[in-house]
C-alpha cells in the first residue's frame, strides 16, 4: 500500500539532522495554521526538501515556501523583491525571489515576519479561507540528491 503524503514528508524530514528536521516540522506547522486552506505541494529536490504554499498546487501561485538545507531552514518569498521590507529582513539581490534564515521558530511568529508573509499572500491575490481544507501534495522527488546531513 503506498505512503500517504503526510508519510512521504515525514520520510524526507527524518533524513535531516533533528535539530533541522525538527525546525522544519515546527516551521511548517506554523504555516499550515498560518495560512489555512492553503494547498502544501512537496518538491524534494537535489539540493533541499521545498514546500511551497499557496492557493493551488502550481508552483506560479506558490507566494511561499519553505526549505530545508543540511544545516538550516529558510522562509522564501517568491516575489519578494515587490514586497515593502522596512526593516530589511529579506536577504537576496535578485529580481523576484527573497528570503529569511529561520534561527527557530520564533523567527516565524516575529510580527515583522508575519506581516511580510501577510504581503505575500495579499500580492499573489491569494484570500485566505479559513474553512478552507488544506491539502498536501507530493510533487516532485529527485531519485539524486545531496546529502541531508553536514
Amino acid at each position: 500500500m503506498p505512503a500517504s503524503a503526510e508519510q512521504q514528508l515525514d520520510t524526507f524530514l527524518d533524513k535531516y539532522d533533528p535539530e533541522v528536521a525538527a525546525l522544519g516540522r515546527k516551521a511548517l506547522a506554523h504555516m499550515r495554521k498560518r495560512l489555512p486552506g492553503a494547498m502544501a505541494v512537496v518538491y524534494d529536490n537535489y539540493n533541499a526538501l521545498a514546500i511551497g504554499f499557496g492557493p493551488e498546487a502550481k508552483a506560479s501561485r506558490m507566494p511561499l515556501s519553505i526549505a530545508l538545507y543540511p544545516r538550516w531552514v529558510t522562509l522564501f518569498f517568491m516575489m519578494g523583491a515587490a514586497l515593502p521590507d522596512p526593516k530589511r529582513l529579506m536577504a537576496g539581490s535578485g529580481s523576484r525571489v527573497r528570503s529569511i534564515r529561520l534561527d527557530g521558530i520564533a523567527t516565524l511568529k516575529d510580527p515583522d515576519v508575519d506581516a511580510l508573509i501577510s504581503a505575500a499572500v495579499m500580492h499573489g491575490g491569494w484570500r485566505l479561507d479559513p474553512k478552507a481544507k488544506g491539502e498536501l501534495v507530493i510533487k516532485s522527488i529527485s531519485p539524486k540528491q545531496r546529502p541531508r546531513r553536514p
